[in-house]
């Protein structure tokens, strides 16, 4: 049986800018994962499923953009389940700072 993680990311861009940051750093998403992966990516509407092989395991997930939050569902196999407080964390991390809408900022 898998183990979910459920992460809900609020942002203030619209769902259109969210899905663009999305598909723009989607080809990244390697770079977080150890030893290396194949992520096969397909877009049905405003949901962005993912198939991605890594260690000998297949993680499945689905990310769904709102207008204010991207919802991403990762179901983890068994023996990945160990690590999902920290995948949650860098999930949180890493998409909060995707998403962060920027034109708030002042330069300095």
């Amino acid at each position: 049986m898998s183990s979910p993680i459920t992460v809900d990311l609020p942002h203030s861009l619209g769902a259109q800018e969210a899905r663009r940051r999305i598909e723009r750093n989607i080809g990244k998403l390697t770079d977080h994962i150890p030893g290396g992966a194949q992520v096969d990516a397909n877009w049905a509407g405003d949901r962005l499923n993912l198939n991605i092989g890594a260690m000998g395991q297949n993680v499945s997930a689905k990310i769904d953009v709102m207008e204010t939050i991207v919802r991403l569902e990762v179901d983890l196999p068994p023996v990945l389940s160990f690590f999902s407080k920290q995948m949650e964390a860098l999930i949180r991390r890493q998409g909060t700072e995707m998403l962060e809408d920027r034109s708030q900022k002042k330069g300095g």
